[in-house]
């Protein structure tokens, strides 16, 4: 099977997008791995597939997200504002306004004038069993024991899990260490993302996240929203933050309640286009 990609990126995390809508496209888990690879194949961290939605009356596409390990997701943020500008840029819509599915639940993408895109993430869950995080009841952190070091983190899902750590400094964080145990940890029975989080300011912080099924990332759109959601619970963080990833800024904005949405600004870039036989 010959299928056309367009790789992308969202400051430097990146993705291999497919046309599923004009094209019928079915991707097992050796497809994905193989398009993931970055000697074999093209190299990203997840694929990302377009298609027709299951509700026409309430979305204009479906939006599938699967990680470099071959796992199906249920949300990415840096890929949803790749998906917004891979829809224009093929014409499969002109409106800058894309209600679109996901498995996580109904999210709006905004293309901004500038060409930056605001993705309308939703609510974020804090309830332990929504997350899933094995908890009694929900609270602003948790004691997480890991490789017999208690941690302090903040769980949120953002329609995938995660658990945020404060730490001193981004750049000496432990994240290859303390990542894969996170992201492992029994407490999370379907896995989770690990946020280290550097308070710089309540208007700025610095990330970095490992991701579930790809490793550190150089940026995770629903990691940044989840590390301000759980500073604003924890009283740290205001309403609108400046999210520095080492691929560049998000800017993420929650007014604290838990109905409320997370928006989250910031750039995506089209690098080439291509054929591949899978």
């Amino acid at each position: 099977m010959m299928i056309r990609f367009t790789k992308m990126h969202g400051l430097g995390n990146d993705f291999v997008v497919i046309d599923g809508v004009r094209r019928q496209v079915r991707l097992t888990p050796d497809h994905v791995r193989f398009l993931a690879h970055r000697r074999l194949g093209v190299g990203c961290d997840q694929v990302l597939m377009v298609e027709p939605p299951t509700d026409p009356s309430r979305a204009a596409f479906r939006y599938r997200i699967f990680n470099a390990d071959g796992n199906e997701v249920e949300q990415c943020g840096n890929g949803a504002r790749c998906f917004a500008v891979f829809v224009r840029d093929q014409g499969l819509t002109g409106e800058t306004r894309i209600p679109v599915e996901t498995a996580a639940g109904l999210i709006t993408l905004q293309v901004e004038a500038d060409g930056q895109v605001t993705v309308d993430m939703g609510p974020p869950r804090l309830t332990p069993w929504e997350i899933p995080f094995e908890a009694d009841k929900a609270a602003p952190w948790y004691t997480l024991m890991v490789n017999d070091q208690a941690l302090e983190i903040g769980a949120v899902s953002m329609g995938n899990p995660h658990a945020v750590l404060r730490v001193d400094n981004v750049q000496t964080a432990e994240v290859a260490r303390l990542g894969p145990a996170i992201e492992g940890h029994p407490r999370f029975p379907r896995r989770v993302n690990a946020g280290f989080m550097e308070v710089v300011s309540p208007t700025h912080i610095r990330l970095r996240v490992y991701e579930r099924g790809a490793g550190e990332t150089l940026a995770c759109g629903t990691g940044a929203c989840a590390a301000v959601v759980a500073g604003r619970i924890q009283g740290l963080l205001e309403d609108r933050v400046n999210v520095d990833l080492p691929g560049g800024r998000l800017v993420i904005q929650w007014a604290g309640r838990e109905d409320d949405p997370v928006f989250m600004t910031g750039p995506a870039t089209s690098v080439f286009t291509g054929t591949i036989e899978l």
